[in-house]
């Protein structure tokens, strides 16, 4: 219950800075809505969102009948039906997206990047999925084909997601990199997918310098110790889309709009955020001042 209440207590505080300024900016057509007021606040609904990740449970709505509706009616009073909260909540999208990006890492000078599939069904009922027909498209990855989207991450040494961005399933993983790196600094590791030396230039423009492996067919390259070790931790970010998809949840074949779509998987990045033992690198102190003399050298 400790979770609960700091997760409550730290959106709620964002709530109280965030809620009243985005609402001033919204425009309105000048027709008159009937605008019911909710039993729960925008922070006690981002709240549920929020824990039913950072709960065992994996059926939101077992989670909300069975766990919410009996065992925390005590911390949320005006406690409303499951079909009633499932008509609000799309409510709070926008504020869900503000708050990720306020509990977003900072970068270190060592950061990965790599893109994950975001399947919306099985690839076989692709054809008969009509909630993501228009949105969704098919991709290929080294698992094969599916039908959804890509996400898009670059962490840094700390586990910490710095960079996110969500793309269409057949999006090239180079495409949406640019954009993703302009707070960047220091040095990128990426794998084969990444190589390009249009993308190597762009970055290094911004004061990035991209680090992959090569593949076979290519002519090798000088690339340092301390890179090659680095290279060879790159599966710290594959922990981190291990543990978005099967801890936090992300991803399932069950979604009945594209509101459920975004709240789940901003519900499953926060948790994530919110982690207080996140996969990391072990670095001394000494091998960190080393590699902020080499960025220094660089920038």
């Amino acid at each position: 219950m400790n979770k609960l209440v700091e997760t409550y207590c730290d959106v709620d505080d964002f709530c109280e800075l965030f809620i009243e300024q985005w609402q001033c900016t919204l425009l309105e057509n000048g027709e008159l809505k009937r605008r019911r007021d909710c039993k729960l606040s925008p922070a006690e609904v981002m709240t549920i969102i929020i824990h039913f990740h950072q709960s065992h449970y994996r059926d939101f709505k077992n989670y909300y009948l069975l766990y919410v509706s009996r065992q925390l009616k005590a911390y949320f009073p005006e406690l409303l039906s499951y079909t009633r909260f499932l008509g609000i909540s799309s409510s709070v999208v926008v504020p869900l997206c503000s708050y990720l990006t306020s509990k977003l890492g900072k970068p270190t000078g060592i950061q990965f990047v790599d893109s994950t599939k975001r399947e919306v069904c099985h690839i076989m009922r692709a054809k008969r999925n009509l909630v993501f027909a228009d949105v969704a498209t098919h991709g290929k990855g080294t698992m094969g084909w599916s039908f959804g989207f890509k996400l898009h991450l670059i962490i840094n040494h700390l586990g910490e997601i710095v960079s996110l961005k969500l793309t269409k399933g057949n999006v090239d993983d180079r495409q949406p990199l640019p954009e993703m790196a302009d707070s960047l600094f220091g040095k990128l590791y990426g794998d084969k997918g990444y190589i390009s030396k249009a993308l190597s230039g762009e970055l290094l423009d911004k004061g990035v310098e991209l680090i992959t492996t090569i593949r076979k067919n290519m002519k090798k390259k000088f690339i340092s110790l301390w890179d090659r070790a680095i290279l060879k931790k790159r599966f710290i970010i594959e922990t981190v889309n291990d543990q978005l998809k099967n801890i936090s949840y992300i991803e399932h074949s069950r979604h009945r709009s594209i509101h459920g779509f975004m709240l789940n998987l901003l519900g499953g990045l926060i948790a994530y955020c919110l982690k207080n033992d996140k996969p990391s690198l072990d670095l001394t102190a000494q091998e960190f001042e080393l590699l902020n003399g080499i960025n220094l050298m660089l920038a």
